[in-house]
């Protein structure tokens, strides 16, 4: 698959608040397809680019897809945690892009269990090595402990019930598609389709999704430990898709930029999120959700 039929979200901001024109090193730590790196190194024949991946199948393609710029390129099939331990040469970072959706590659392979859309397996997993899957946390969790995960990274309203109703069916056969497991949800939530509500299912597949990637886990930790890394004038662009995520990233950015505790590291370079233009999201309606945070080293 090539980047044709992926859209980059907030392309033109993402590479404005990089400030891509300066020499160096950008790190991208959820490469994807690559629409964002490949922009960033179209633009600028001195960056280098670092960029991660835990889905391998997309990394493959990302490759791909850099092939013109290979030179100028590393790519690594694993977590962008990791970044803050490995050999690499943080003095040269300008710039540090952290796009924490599903690209359109995941959400268009039903094979992969992402999209409650799609008839799939409940796989989820961003990391094919991973042992963790939608199946095994809907087969084995407790019933607490389902209702816990859809109230806590799923924010939904009927999350014991819901819960309940898993423990009980899966006794008698087992919830192995994404589209069982949509059905359930639409019956014991009485969905009925209505312009501007959120599906039931998004909210569940979403906090499967998080907990199956542990996709929260370290994040506000691995933005602190890159602070104290990179040099004066780095900036860092983080892309979040729901509030969960926002929140990490909005605190985070206010803790490091407050002078409260210790001198600030960082300056706001957004006081409020920005968000697509409506031409954007009328362009791609995945768009939607996105927001976007930039900060800069002082």
């Amino acid at each position: 698959m090539s980047l044709k039929g992926h859209v980059p979200v907030l392309l033109t901001e993402v590479l404005d608040y990089l400030d891509i024109a300066r020499e160096g090193i950008y790190v991208d730590c959820t490469i994807g397809l690559a629409g964002h790196a490949l922009e960033i190194l179209k633009g600028n024949p001195k960056a280098g680019l670092i960029g991660f991946d835990l889905d391998g199948a997309a990394l493959s393609e990302a490759k791909k897809n850099l092939k013109p710029y290979a030179e100028r390129v590393q790519l690594y099939h694993g977590d962008f945690r990791y970044l803050p331990e490995m050999d690499i040469d943080f003095p040269s970072i300008r710039g540090l892009l952290l796009d924490l959706g599903l690209s359109s590659f995941q959400l268009n392979s039903p094979e992969r269990g992402f999209s409650f859309n799609q008839e799939g397996p409940l796989d989820m997993r961003m990391d094919l090595r991973s042992k963790t899957t939608a199946f095994k946390i809907i087969d084995t969790y407790s019933e607490p402990k389902l209702s816990h995960l859809f109230q806590e990274y799923g924010e939904l309203r009927q999350a014991r019930r819901l819960a309940r109703e898993i423990v009980a069916r899966r006794k008698a056969k087992k919830i192995e598609s994404t589209t069982e497991l949509r059905r359930l949800i639409e019956e014991v939530c009485y969905w009925i389709p209505q312009k501007g509500k959120i599906h039931p299912a998004a909210k569940v597949f979403q906090a499967l999704r998080i907990k199956v990637n542990e996709e929260l886990k370290g994040v506000g930790e691995f933005l602190e430990d890159m602070a104290g890394k990179v040099p004066s004038g780095a900036r860092f662009v983080a892309i979040s898709f729901h509030s969960l995520e926002d929140r990490i990233i909005k605190h985070t950015f206010a803790r490091l930029a407050s002078s409260d505790d210790r001198p600030a590291l960082f300056r706001l370079l957004t006081k409020k999120p920005v968000t697509p233009t409506a031409e954007e999201m009328a362009a791609n309606s995945r768009s939607k959700p996105a927001k976007l945070r930039a900060v800069e080293k002082i």
